[in-house]
């Protein structure tokens, strides 16, 4: 008679404990991914704050010495750059340009430092927008008159 009660009291205690065991083991695991995401997802964001760039031309004195327009961009972000036709695409007034009808003055880009794009296009006068679109779909629209 005694042995029941105790033996079915261990029964459900042996089971809460294995029950409880497996709900920590998933709530650890989720909690691992939730961190490991986190800080993934941090990284890129770092990565992405790091990959920065502006156009600082004059918007309505672009020059244009011979057949290639003269735009300034400068490297803003926390890392070298690096300029080439497979690193960034450009855009003006959403149609993309050819990776052929530009390029840029140098092939690195250091913090703080600018570099010349040189796009051979042809524009009609008017307003226009040049979007250049690098590493990490980081982008910067400047737009311009000519």
């Amino acid at each position: 008679m005694g042995f029941s009660l105790t033996g079915t009291h261990l029964i459900f205690f042996i089971s809460a404990v294995i029950i409880a065991g497996i709900v920590s083991g998933i709530f650890i695991a989720v909690t691992m991914n939730v961190t490991t995401s986190l800080a993934d997802r941090g990284d890129r964001v770092q990565e992405q704050l790091d990959t920065d760039f502006a156009i600082i031309n004059d918007p309505v004195n672009i020059p244009k010495p011979g057949d290639y327009y003269i735009f300034y961009m400068k490297n803003i972000g926390g890392k070298k750059l690096s300029t080439t036709n497979e690193t960034f695409q450009v855009f003006i007034d959403g149609d993309i340009i050819a990776i052929e009808n530009y390029y840029f003055g140098n092939n690195t880009l250091s913090v703080s430092n600018v570099t010349e794009l040189y796009i051979n296009t042809i524009l009609e006068t008017g307003d226009h927008t040049l979007r250049v679109v690098g590493p990490l779909a980081v982008k910067n629209e400047f737009n311009f008159i000519i």
